[in-house]
């Protein structure tokens, strides 16, 4: 996400020690389970949701608000209907697009992207080994016992994305019910000039057919822009009407 007439790329610029919020965090490990099966399980239970949702058609709503120096609030808002077509691949279709007075902020399909992918981020069995998985401790997420962990990639691999942050796995199901932190990506040297900045995400996940599926994320941040200043930002994003779609014989 970039401020009128930087040149957009991905680029991680916050990290995870930035979003801290002062939660406490119980450092005690778990009794009956060891950390790497835990570890273990997740992985699988991601494995098996990420199954899921290339099933499932969505609706995504994401609004995109921002202080503008002139003083005047601007808001961006995009609604899209994600279905899959006959071939079970996803299709994507604008229901509504508005940009009133956001004139600071120049949105671009990286930042659009990056609405969508930090969203339905995933930690499957095949992704699991690119990444150090580090215990925190447990602590109470929405009623639930969660065991939480901090992610962070073992070794960026160029042009390629990963996630940098902390996650919130159910004591009871393993499976991931929050993520917060951010997305990006390692780049060639010749871009490194070209920046981009996006705010860390908090992402919420609820039970629906038996899969955590993400259903509110959301950012506040004032982002530091080193060529344009600083800009305050909320940013919300909601998934609602999930619907499994049945495929074609």
């Amino acid at each position: 996400m970039g401020k009128v007439l930087l040149i957009s790329c991905i680029c991680i610029s916050c990290t995870f020690l930035a979003l801290q919020d002062g939660t406490s965090v119980g450092n005690n490990s778990p009794k009956d389970i060891s950390i790497p099966n835990i570890i273990k399980s997740f992985a699988q239970k991601e494995t098996e949701f990420h199954t899921a949702y290339e099933r499932y058609s969505y609706t995504r709503e994401v609004k995109v608000a921002a202080d503008c120096p002139n003083g005047v609030p601007g808001l961006y808002l995009l609604v899209v209907d994600v279905g899959l077509d006959r071939n079970g691949k996803r299709t994507e279709a604008v229901l509504q697009e508005k940009n009133l007075r956001l004139h600071c902020l120049g949105l671009t399909k990286e930042d659009i992207d990056h609405f969508r992918d930090l969203s339905l981020f995933v930690l499957t069995t095949e992704e699991i080994k690119n990444y150090r998985i580090n215990f925190v401790g447990q602590e109470q997420e929405g009623g639930l016992s969660c065991y939480v962990f901090d992610v962070s990639p073992a070794i960026p691999i160029p042009e390629k994305k990963f996630f940098e942050g902390r996650i919130w796995v159910n004591s009871q199901d393993f499976a991931i019910v929050k993520t917060q932190g951010n997305t990006g990506m390692k780049l060639e040297k010749k871009q490194t000039e070209q920046e981009n900045v996006f705010p860390v995400t908090t992402t919420w996940r609820k039970p629906i057919d038996g899969y955590w599926f993400p259903t509110l994320s959301r950012a506040n941040e004032v982002l530091h822009f080193p060529k344009g200043g600083d800009l305050h930002l909320n940013e919300e994003i909601e998934f609602t009407s999930y619907k499994a779609k049945v495929q074609p014989k």
